[in-house]
């Protein structure tokens, strides 16, 4: 049985985009270092996955895990809307770090009681309509999304072999999680790399060298992008100041805060209050 961890399932959104084509094209063969979702939403196209050529319909969604090559081809008098969704910073109990652990990327509609389609629907409308806390709701969506094809995979579906973790995995798995749920609880309060130590029993570079392993993050550099991501939806849903979002987020320099901020977004804290103003 598949599982999600409810303490730190908290995917980050690269990217939510609907693609239109109406004429002949071959993509770019290309892979991607996160998970892309590929949902075809309405018509036909072909998909090259390492090699394999598929034929798709609507309903049809690739899952696609890092490193997987692929490209689309319409042939002369295809027509389709795909949804992309690339995202990272996923598990599933006992797999690795960002893996759907599914035989082949391709999922086919079969069941006319899915639900996956009518959730694409309320993504495209959000993206439309841009109303005040659409990319929250978004996240929300591609969250919804996740578990749907999780619950609608079929047994035949999950690879039961090959990437399943070791107990040692397994544990520093466990670890990381157990780190990352204390950070997302604790992000307002003086957290450093000793508290961790303290907190889990374990010394400061083993939990650095095992957070670094699973995430590609220092344990602290998480904690700034926990910090960052709450202080986003702050700023934009209660219309704080930038010292007030700040201080409630653990930071009490408001400067250090929105040199922190931009790095991150690559705007300053002060775009969101503009466009919400």
């Amino acid at each position: 049985m598949l599982k999600i961890d409810t303490n730190t399932f908290n995917p980050q959104i690269l990217y939510i985009g609907d693609c239109y084509t109406n004429e002949p094209r071959i993509g770019e063969n290309h892979h991607h270092d996160f998970i892309e979702f590929s949902i075809i939403y309405e018509g036909q196209v072909k998909y090259n996955i390492e090699g394999k050529e598929y034929d798709l319909k609507r309903g049809d969604m690739l899952v696609l895990n890092p490193g997987v090559a692929h490209f689309d081809i319409a042939e002369p008098g295809m027509q389709n809307v795909q949804i992309h969704i690339g995202f990272r910073n996923f598990s599933l109990t006992g797999f690795p770090r960002n893996t759907f652990p599914f035989k082949e990327a391709v999922l086919r509609q079969n069941d006319t009681d899915s639900l996956i389609l009518p959730i694409c629907e309320d993504i495209l409308r959000e993206k439309s309509e841009e109303k005040p806390g659409y990319d929250l709701l978004l996240k929300t969506y591609v969250m919804q999304l996740v578990i749907q094809i999780l619950r609608e995979a079929e047994p035949g579906q999950i690879q039961t072999s090959g990437l399943k973790l070791s107990m040692e995995e397994l544990e520093k798995q466990q670890l990381v999680n157990q780190i990352i749920y204390y950070m997302e609880k604790h992000h307002t309060e003086d957290v450093s790399l000793s508290t961790l130590s303290e907190t889990m029993y374990i010394s400061p570079a083993y939990i650095s060298r095992v957070f670094k392993e699973e995430t590609g993050d220092s344990p602290i550099h998480y904690l700034i992008k926990i910090r960052l991501e709450k202080a986003y939806e702050l700023l934009k849903d209660e219309r704080l100041t930038v010292k007030e979002a700040a201080k409630l987020v653990g930071y009490n320099d408001a400067y250090y805060f929105s040199k922190l901020f931009k790095k991150h977004y690559g705007f300053p804290p002060s775009h969101i209050l503009q466009r919400t103003s």
